[in-house]
């Protein structure tokens, strides 16, 4: 399946067809992936909170940890299955690897969604908007990094 792949120099604009796609998307598929799935937990995260805090009435800022829970499960499973194809032989390597992801989000939360955030906007007086897709890029790139190389990293012996 190698003899697939594509690469961005490989492509011809006037040329482009589904094989092209195909081979970029096999190529590119982690990275694809993650961004896909990544789309889909910010979507289950605003659904979530929609439902806690409008549908039941729940709190806002209580409703939003529990929406950022639910996008954290939904991320892990996601993560762990379609984009880095995590394999766990024990219950204990399964809670280890779920522990390292959470614990992940809450670091890249704490210094990039968080502390970054702040610093931004209230000792640099940069514009809230452009300081939260700053961080949010930045929250991104940092949760990839912890997964690919931490969490979901692969070792000598095949995991």
């Amino acid at each position: 399946m190698e003899e697939n792949k594509v690469t961005l120099k490989d492509i011809n604009l006037k040329n482009i067809n589904w094989k092209t796609i195909k081979g970029l998307y096999l190529n590119y598929k982690e990275i694809i992936n993650y961004l896909v799935f990544g789309g889909l937990t910010t979507i289950v995260n605003f659904v979530a909170y929609c439902i806690f805090a409008r549908a039941i009435g729940i709190d806002e800022v209580l409703s939003s940890g529990i929406a950022w829970v639910c996008g954290v499960i939904f991320a892990y499973v996601t993560n762990k299955i379609f984009v880095f194809d995590s394999k766990t032989e024990t219950k204990k390597e399964l809670l280890k690897e779920c522990a390292s992801f959470f614990l992940a989000r809450v670091v890249s939360g704490i210094t990039c969604d968080v502390g970054t955030f702040a610093l931004m906007v209230k000792v640099f007086n940069i514009n809230d908007i452009l300081s939260k897709i700053v961080t949010q890029v930045m929250v991104v790139i940092v949760n990839y990094l912890f997964s690919k190389f931490v969490v979901f990293r692969k070792t000598s012996l095949g995991k």
